[in-house]
């Protein structure tokens, strides 16, 4: 799906170069939670910002906005972190434990600032940022190269679904997909972002909405725990086309913003 980090990377980027008002990116950003609140892990990082510090009511993403615009930040860039895999954080820190732990995180561009969004409660979304020295390089995936792997993937998931009979076994299988996938497609995007990361986007959403069903279906039928570890195995590689199909997407989001900056 769509993730806060998404939201921010690619709101803040289009806003922050003249495509987008900052009364879009809040609103982008409601889409998540009625409520939003940004702390600083430490007290360096709070005052560098202007923002509360961990443990203090959270301040207003309002000024945290602000704070990015002082610092001047000229986008960011999406990263998500799972088991294994944790590129883009820049090694071993706070920041990459928390990142890892909430499977998302935006890194600053111009700033060395990271970003981690959490529920804290119903309908609360705190924004914890973290001061991370010289940002982390990130192994760059062209789109039309994440695109070819996605859609490979699709078919993989869709022969998967229907070897592992979910279908079959699921009554309404179908309209569940459907109703997932206009779930995580329900994210707002600015105006202007390229056509083709958008879909991108919603062909992930669609894979990923797959993959969730054939996960998550309970075994029934004929199958046995070596099936089941068969299931996990096939479908790893499809999560993981998934995740680098989003991040090579926000980022063609994030760099056409970028352009058009530098075209005015």
């Amino acid at each position: 799906m769509s993730t806060p980090s998404a939201t921010f990377a690619v709101w803040v980027s289009a806003w922050l170069n003249g495509s987008a008002a900052a009364d879009d990116v809040l609103d982008a950003l409601s889409h998540w939670a009625p409520l939003h609140d940004v702390v600083a892990v430490d007290q360096a990082t709070a005052d560098s910002l202007d923002v509360p510090v961990r443990g203090q009511a959270g301040g207003q993403v309002a000024g945290l906005l602000a704070a990015v615009r002082r610092a001047e930040v000229s986008g960011g860039r999406m990263v998500l972190p799972v088991p294994g895999d944790v590129r883009g954080l820049g090694g071993r820190s706070e920041f990459a434990g928390v990142a890892l732990h909430a499977g998302e995180a935006v890194v600053l561009h111009g700033a060395p600032l990271g970003l981690v969004p959490e529920p804290i409660a119903d309908g609360v979304l705190r924004w914890t940022a973290f001061d991370i020295g010289d940002a982390p390089a990130a192994e760059h995936v062209p789109l039309g190269e994440a695109e070819h792997e996605l859609t490979g993937a699709m078919r993989v998931a869709a022969g998967v679904l229907t070897e592992l009979g979910v279908a079959k076994h699921r009554a309404g299988v179908r309209e569940e997909i459907t109703t997932r996938v206009a779930h995580r497609s329900a994210a707002p995007w600015p105006e202007g972002t390229p056509p083709r990361a958008l879909r991108v986007l919603q062909r992930a959403n669609e894979v990923s909405a797959i993959l969730d069903l054939a996960a998550e279906d309970s075994p029934g039928g004929a199958l046995s725990s070596s099936s089941a570890r068969r299931r996990a195995d096939a479908l790893r590689p499809l999560f993981d086309a998934v995740r680098v199909a989003r991040l090579a997407a926000v980022d063609e989001a994030v760099r056409v913003f970028s352009e058009h900056a530098d075209k005015h």
